[in-house]
């Protein structure tokens, strides 16, 4: 038989152990995505498609506190290797988890998939890409600091934030 002293030091602990746990995951800091358009930045170096320049962003990316969400056009494997890639090897070539890497299925955009992870993960998107055709469905394009647009100089990565992405 269970006294109402037991029960009551019981139920003390359940409490404080639900009201340690609620504290923890509050003062945890939740991860800050950043949505990257890698068809776009494929040809940020030299405009010809260049795998090495999303590896560099990736790295910028992570450098800077962000977990990296990649997205690729399903023609992105043709232009860097004649055939088709999906996530896994853009993921080994991109050092980073295959869970962070996607493809778009074949005849879909990947512009409105970044869209909406970007929405969902309430994430900035890395690309030179104005969106413009989106504007109606996202209104995260119109969205200051949403965007961050990038470009070599001199061989180095420039990556500009914030951008409004309806100016200019």
């Amino acid at each position: 038989m269970v006294s109402a002293d037991s029960l009551a030091v019981g139920l003390l602990i359940l409490i404080l152990s639900v009201v340690y746990l609620l504290l923890r995951s509050r003062n945890r800091p939740q991860p800050r995505y950043a949505v990257l358009d890698g068809s776009n930045i494929l040809y940020w170096r030299n405009e010809e498609p260049d795998l090495s320049a999303v590896q560099q962003v990736v790295q910028e990316i992570q450098a800077r506190g962000w977990s990296p969400v990649i997205w690729f056009d399903a023609n992105a494997g043709y232009l860097i290797k004649g055939r088709y890639m999906g996530a896994y090897p853009f993921s080994v070539a991109l050092g980073v988890p295959v869970r962070q890497v996607y493809v778009a299925p074949k005849g879909t955009p990947a512009d409105p998939l970044i869209l909406d992870a970007a929405t969902t993960l309430s994430a900035i998107v890395v690309t030179n890409d104005r969106y413009r055709d989106w504007i109606g469905q996202y209104p995260i394009v119109g969205e200051y600091g949403r965007f961050i647009r990038g470009s070599y100089r001199d061989g180095r990565l420039e990556l500009v934030e914030p951008v409004a992405q309806m100016a200019a």
